[in-house]
């Protein structure tokens, strides 16, 4: 599994968030700017919702734009962790069923945020590999470049958290 504190590698993305589908923005924090400078990626009115799955000051939202908070890592998932990101799917299709817009975003917008984006995708009608395929293609080639993730999406969210419920 790589992840980018371990993996100098990884390299930034190059816009602080990608247009995934029709109101649905995947991002994160921090990202390489036309100077080729690591910038940061601050959300102010931009969109209706905005997901956040690595929480750090400053970088937005702006007051009064609705802001889910669920910090998890970019690792093993306990059940707890993966019922909350089944939640956030789940917001996300309600958001945009309703016609907003929304973001989801962690620390370069590649593996958490692919987690719950490719899951809200796929609560959509899309099968797995179409979800994984799209957010690759409009995001970054390094879009869940975590196997353990993709293996969560092969299974299910639902399976995956039973069997780490299970396994606790």
């Amino acid at each position: 599994m790589r992840t980018r504190r371990n993996q100098p590698d990884v390299p930034a993305p190059d816009s602080p968030w990608s247009r995934i589908a029709p109101g649905l923005w995947m991002g994160g924090h921090e990202f390489k700017g036309r100077s080729g400078q690591l910038e940061f990626a601050v959300v102010r009115g931009e969109f209706d919702l905005v997901q956040t799955l690595l929480r750090l000051p400053g970088h937005g939202p702006d007051a009064g734009v609705e802001h889910h908070v669920w910090p998890i890592p970019d690792g093993p998932l306990d059940g707890t962790q993966l019922a909350g990101v089944i939640r956030l799917a789940e917001a996300v299709c309600e958001a945009l069923n309703a016609g907003h817009e929304v973001l989801v975003r962690c620390y370069h917008g590649y593996n958490r945020s692919g987690l719950v984006v490719a899951h809200a995708l796929v609560r959509q009608g899309h099968t797995v590999d179409e979800a994984i395929r799209l957010i690759r293609d409009r995001r970054s080639p390094w879009a869940l470049h975590n196997e353990l993730f993709v293996e969560y999406l092969r299974a299910g969210l639902s399976t995956a958290r039973l069997l780490e419920e299970l396994a606790e």
